[in-house]
């Protein structure tokens, strides 16, 4: 009997055991194939790793408590998803201009979660490291769970607004969602240590918070629970894959210091990326919540210059400095929203999003919270469009405008010491010139041209002919949307309509 219960007492694993049984104990050396054929992908880019085992997973989840965990989650998720939409949730918002923050997240964030699920199920094929390999099978599939569960919880809204029925067609064809397809295209054409910095350290670690948290704090603080229940559900995950981003740099900069150079050239890269696409994600703090929570200004000033600024202080004895041009993102926070707001209501006729101009007590919101810029140069801007519509003259830009090479964004930045001026990078390789709004995106294409020139530029799509036909319904239509229904300014908009009825206004 004593010898029994001694059999079944050593049999007992601790949870570091099971941890490396279920995950480092399934891997193996391969022997009639060399390892570097099978794993062909994980040298090109120059970075040396010496000792795959030094991967730690701080979390040491194995894939059984994973699926446990996630599925005790996703059974209090579609409770309340469900609760939401038999109690007519969407009534409960502030104001149907809210429900555009939601379009601009379905079409421009969602479809990124599905193709970043997409990246890390390649990045774990491509990395023979046992340990990073599991890290990026369950975030591939975190990023799948996070993209279903958010077309589910917004399919709510498709019900009673437009908008939002065709958000995969979009992401392919609208003009404005090349800015973050081409984000997530461009972290997915790279090797696999560059698709980890690029997504899982510059984006999740370093800028990840400016997504989520004014999106979910937004939702909740705008009566929208069915999408702020999806955000506390992911925010779990997020946690897990920021995580993973400090770990693969820890990583990759301890096994070699010829990796240094190689990573730090990716963060310079891939911070002035990520932080290119967030200005949808600024523009909808300043501009598209009814009620406010907080402006990027101070959102920037928060979570990147106070807890960035304290990640690469860290960084530095790694020999990490501080992101090229961080500078400049420090000068354009007084004015990049304001300059993308002006662009989407001009342009409003050919986007997903309707257009409005600020209210009043929203103008003087603007004002408190950016006093060296807005009254001086966006106030009157606004103020005269205002005058334009009660005179029966909306502005409408059809023009078509010059976009970035790289970012996609039309030039609608201004200089970051001379706000009055507009900037414009030029770049000739080929015999072809080539634009950029910043000296962050030039860099990058002067960097790598061959890859930037195969970009898909809307603009030049639209130019040939091969966006749906020669009239502006032509393009939108091309583009999945329905003219003047799915587009143009809010006041004329079905949306609009429908809630002043709904409400008894």
């Amino acid at each position: 009997m004593n010898s029994q219960a001694n059999v079944g007492a050593a049999r007992k694993l601790s949870l570091k055991d099971k941890y490396g049984l279920m995950t480092r104990d399934l891997g193996w050396e391969t022997s009639y194939v060399p390892m570097d054929e099978v794993f062909p992908h994980d040298k090109f880019e120059g970075i040396k790793i010496h000792d795959w085992d030094k991967w730690e997973d701080p979390f040491r989840l194995t894939m059984d408590a994973y699926w446990k965990y996630q599925s005790e989650k996703e059974r209090k998720l579609y409770a309340i998803i469900d609760a939401f939409a038999q109690n007519n949730g969407h009534l409960n918002v502030t104001d149907a201009r809210y429900i555009n923050a939601l379009k601009l997240f379905l079409t421009g964030v969602t479809p990124i979660e599905y193709n970043a699920h997409r990246g890390f199920a390649m990045v774990g094929r491509q990395l023979r490291g046992v340990g990073p390999r599991v890290a990026c099978q369950m975030q591939a599939i975190d990023e799948l769970r996070h993209c279903q569960t958010q077309v589910h919880t917004l399919s709510h809204y498709n019900r009673y607004f437009n908008g939002f029925h065709s958000w995969p067609q979009n992401f392919d064809r609208l003009w404005y969602l090349s800015v973050p397809k081409s984000f997530i295209n461009d972290a997915m054409s790279a090797g696999p240590f560059e698709y980890l910095v690029s997504i899982s350290f510059s984006f999740e670690y370093v800028l990840t918070n400016l997504l989520f948290m004014p999106f979910m704090s937004g939702a909740a603080y705008n009566g929208d629970m069915a999408t702020v229940t999806f955000g506390f559900s992911a925010q779990s995950d997020e946690a897990r894959h920021m995580t993973l981003g400090l770990e693969v740099i820890k990583f990759i900069l301890e096994q070699d210091p010829a990796n240094v150079p190689i990573v730090q050239k990716w963060i310079d890269k891939w911070f002035w990326r990520g932080y290119r696409l967030l200005t949808l994600v600024g523009m909808m703090m300043d501009y598209m919540l009814p009620k406010k929570i907080m402006s990027w200004r101070e959102g920037w000033e928060i979570y990147f210059e106070q807890s960035g600024g304290a990640l690469f202080a860290d960084l530095e004895r790694y020999g990490i400095r501080k992101p090229k041009y961080w500078e400049d993102s420090v000068k354009e926070k007084d004015h990049i929203t304001h300059q993308a707001w002006s662009m989407f209501y001009q342009y409003c006729w050919g986007t997903g999003v309707h257009g409005w101009l600020p209210k009043q007590e929203e103008m003087d919101w603007l004002a408190e919270q950016y006093p060296d810029s807005f009254d001086k140069i966006y106030r009157p801007r606004f103020e005269q469009w205002k005058k334009q519509e009660d005179a029966g003259e909306r502005w409408f830009n059809t023009s078509l405008p010059c976009l970035c090479q790289v970012c996609q964004i039309p030039m609608v930045f201004t200089e970051p010491d001379a706000p009055l001026i507009r900037r414009q990078r030029e770049s000739k390789y080929k015999d072809e010139r080539y634009q950029f709004c910043s000296d962050g995106c030039k860099d990058i294409f002067d960097d790598e041209p061959e890859k930037y020139i195969q970009a898909w530029m809307p603009v030049q799509q639209i130019l040939k002919g091969k966006a749906g036909g020669p009239g502006i319904d032509d393009v939108i239509r091309w583009s999945y949307l329905d003219p003047g229904s799915d587009t143009g300014a809010f006041e004329a908009s079905a949306d609009a309509r429908n809630w002043k009825l709904w409400k008894g206004l």
